[in-house]
């Protein structure tokens, strides 16, 4: 079941490697970096996806990301209100067909709305995002394609993160992706649909084997419904109408979710909400184990820790208000025997996950298994414009990160590292997090 979804991952990789320039970069004085961007290697599958996270992680935990870095994402933005994956020379159009991608548009408004100064970009990536919503109440990861939970969850995310009700989202009759001769691929009739409708149509239920019950597919597909856990960490947030970040309430989460109801009757979930419950109580049995995380494959290797996809599930736990069950693998997480701190090094995207896992459960990302994920983060990118509390301070409110005597920039392992990321090396961590366990 691992790697049911590598062969497609692969494929895609190909489509968007093939469709996205080469990553030139234009230096700020840091090290192969392009102004205002976070991260050294080529950000051509996840330029996008990993600024929004970098900044939404920045804002969560009270650093004032520099201008420079939100001027970049902003400027990635194409005329139409959608975003690339990664835009190496933002003068030429985009590609409304296949250049644009749900997640990226998703994650840039959630990015952008909450560091704030850019709503003219927000509304325009909003209304991108109605005008592309699928007859069916979802969103593909390209315009036109097959609703997918991971895609309708950053969508919905959008939506809860500019103060819009997800539910009252609706889709037109027939429409197809934004109206471009797609209707015919839809249901006749079809239509007034809500991003939830998708989502709980994605839903494995009691037909399902016991322990598949409550987990998502990630998206449908011929014959039966295959689970897959990163879509159902995605799916369990999105039906709680949250997105990558949100208020905490403080309430004491010591309960268990409520598994999927299958008595006489009941035949799965049927409220957003009861989806949501079954998606985290499935969750939480998968990580029930001594390892308590989820796992992932790529082709030809063993089982090994899917980070990500943890760090996920914990949000979407602490949502919930389930603490006692995102305790256990954010412990997990923290623990200098997992990996997790090693494989989140240098990389803006993966630190960002770690970083608003740990603020959702209310844990330090200062002081994460002895690691300030904080600092990592801020020095893979522009130095920011200002840092709460509890972060390094020249004494005038301004983060003072730790540089080596280089002139500026990040330290000696960005030089190593350099824009020297090989070819086709990987599908980037979009792309890797989403599309590896689903053929």
């Amino acid at each position: 079941m691992n790697i049911r979804r590598s062969v497609a991952a692969l494929s895609l990789c190909a489509a968007l490697g093939a469709a996205a320039a080469p990553a030139a970069v234009a230096d700020d004085g840091q090290a192969g970096r392009a102004e205002g961007l976070y991260g050294a290697k080529d950000p051509k599958f996840d330029g996008v996806w990993r600024q929004s996270l970098a900044l939404l992680a920045q804002d969560a935990v009270g650093v004032t990301p520099a201008k420079s870095a939100v001027d970049w994402l902003a400027g990635q933005g194409c005329a139409d209100g959608g975003f690339a994956a990664y835009r190496a020379d933002t003068s030429k159009a985009c590609d409304p067909k296949k250049g644009e991608f749900t997640d990226a548009t998703a994650a840039a408004v959630q990015a952008l709305a909450a560091v704030g100064g850019r709503s003219g970009t927000v509304e325009k990536g909003i209304g991108w995002l109605k005008r592309h919503q699928n007859a069916d109440g979802g969103w593909g990861m390209n315009p036109g394609g097959p609703s997918d939970a991971n895609s309708t969850a950053a969508a919905v995310g959008a939506f809860a993160a500019t103060g819009q009700d997800p539910a009252k989202v609706t889709s037109a009759s027939g429409k197809g992706a934004a109206g471009e001769g797609a209707a015919d691929k839809r249901a006749a009739g079809e239509g007034g649909k809500t991003p939830y409708d998708a989502l709980l149509g994605l839903q494995l239920d009691c037909s399902a084997k016991a322990e598949e019950r409550g987990a998502f597919a990630y998206t449908a597909a011929k014959g039966k419904p295959v689970a897959n856990e990163l879509a159902t960490a995605s799916a369990a947030l999105a039906a709680q109408g949250k997105g990558f970040v949100f208020e905490t309430v403080g309430k004491d989460g010591g309960a268990e979710p409520k598994p999927l109801r299958c008595e006489k009757g009941k035949d799965g979930a049927d409220a957003p909400k009861d989806a949501a419950e079954a998606a985290l109580a499935h969750l939480t049995r998968v990580m029930s184990g001594t390892d308590a995380h989820l796992k992932s494959a790529m082709p030809g290797a063993k089982d090994q820790p899917d980070f990500g996809g943890t760090a996920d599930a914990v949000v979407a736990l602490a949502a919930g208000e389930h603490s006692a069950a995102a305790g256990k693998p954010l412990q997990w997480l923290q623990s200098k025997d997992s990996g997790a701190a090693a494989w989140a090094k240098g990389d803006p995207g993966a630190l960002a996950k770690l970083i608003l896992a740990a603020h959702a459960a209310g844990a330090d990302p200062r002081d994460f298994g002895g690691a300030d994920l904080v600092k990592q983060l801020n020095a893979t990118g522009p130095k920011p414009e200002a840092a709460a509390p509890g972060a390094e301070s020249d004494g005038n409110g301004k983060s003072e990160e730790k540089k080596d005597d280089d002139g500026g920039g990040v330290g000696g392992v960005w030089w190593t590292v350099g824009v020297c990321a090989v070819a086709g090396m990987g599908i980037g961590f979009l792309l890797s997090g989403r599309k590896r366990r689903q053929l």
